[in-house]
């Protein structure tokens, strides 16, 4: 199979056809397993090499998530202390700067999210600490660039934190409108459902953003992304929902290729070096008894989004350059051709790159 980085899918697959670019290049995915306390990578595109990629593995404290950092040189890891930046071997960490080491915050954080934005120039962080596994306190986010400076911090008061089943997880967003970066942060709301708060500085270069009053919502398992910059696609109990001005799920302009039944993570391609709009969704059907659910992908041109594989306890995903998908459960890595599946209709030439992983998390490209 042969591939060219960061050509669109219709160049993709017109060369998968033809056979007549480059060789695929490897990849290094970095796995944040252990429930948080285990970094690890594996590289693939690579057989045949000598010696083969050494491969990383190291130990952490409190991991939360990962991200690639422009260029795929870098991924953010997130821990519940702070963020900081490590290379391609996961070494030479750089930390940010603090987050709320200012009056008015509490510090230390307690990072639980982070997200970059579709141009993968900007992160957003959410900090909430909890007491007993139940959250507690407010909610303070951080706005960073890539270089791990500051743009601003935010308190978002108000927090609800109910007890019981089925209850919407808190996302988070982070969008750029007219050279402005909005953060979007879903919640828990009193009553059911979710609320869903706009976070923004009122004035340029001011480091205290503005957080507006909650707009009631339906329930939103999921945030991601559109390649665009300033669309941000939901997860909801009726579809894949892009949000309206006010960031509440817009039912009519709903992704009519996943149907009308509920979802509960979405993933985009943004930012993934992958040209075009891919977008993939999963109901967890874990918690309804429901066992494993499609993983279904859609390029934005056919009719109805294309089934990848079933699978369930799935943890993350992300899209990478090599054309590839790659998927995350509590204890696999598998990847998944993109160009073959979406080309051929059924061959998605799946391997399993990791097993018997330990409560796996997060899952992150780099270029090695």
């Amino acid at each position: 199979m042969k591939r060219l980085l960061c050509l669109p899918l219709t160049a993709l697959l017109l060369a998968a056809c033809t056979g007549t670019v480059e060789s695929q290049p490897p990849i290094r995915l970095a796995v944040l397993e252990g429930g948080g306390t285990t970094l690890r990578t594996v590289t693939t595109g690579s057989l045949g090499t000598a010696p083969p990629p050494a491969e990383a593995n190291v130990t952490v404290s409190g991991g939360v998530t990962l991200d690639t950092l422009p260029g795929g040189k870098r991924l953010a890891l997130t821990l519940a202390a702070g963020i900081e930046s490590r290379d391609v071997n996961l070494g030479d960490p750089r930390p940010f700067a603090a987050p709320f080491d200012a009056p008015g915050f509490t510090a230390p954080p307690c990072l639980r999210a982070t997200v970059l934005n579709a141009a993968r120039d900007r992160l957003l962080t959410l900090s909430q600490c909890e007491s007993g596994g139940v959250p507690v306190g407010v909610q303070q986010l951080a706005l960073y660039r890539t270089d791990g400076a500051l743009v601003w911090r935010a308190v978002a008061s108000g927090a609800f934190s109910p007890v019981g089943t089925d209850v919407p997880p808190t996302r988070l967003a982070l969008v750029r409108e007219n050279g402005v970066d909005i953060g979007i942060l879903a919640r828990p709301a009193i009553g059911g459902g979710s609320e869903v708060l706009r976070i923004a500085p009122s004035t340029t270069g001011s480091t205290r953003a503005d957080v507006s009053a909650p707009v009631p919502s339906p329930a939103i398992r999921d945030l991601a992304p559109a390649a665009n910059g300033t669309t941000v696609y939901a997860a909801t109990d009726t579809g894949v929902q892009p949000l309206n001005t006010s960031g509440v799920p817009d039912a009519a302009a709903a992704l009519r290729a996943f149907g009308g039944d509920r979802v509960d993570r979405v993933w985009t391609s943004a930012g993934s070096g992958v040209g075009g709009n891919l977008i993939a969704a999963w109901r967890d059907g874990g918690g309804s008894g429901l066992g494993a659910q499609p993983l279904r992908l859609w390029d934005g041109a056919r009719t109805t989004a294309a089934t990848v594989t079933t699978v369930s306890d799935l943890r993350d995903l992300t899209f990478a350059p090599d054309g590839n998908l790659y998927a995350l459960t509590r204890t696999t890595l598998t990847s998944y051709d993109t160009v073959l599946g979406l080309g051929q209709g059924a061959n998605w030439n799946p391997a399993l790159l990791l097993g018997s992983l330990n409560e796996a998390r997060a899952l992150a490209w780099l270029v090695p």
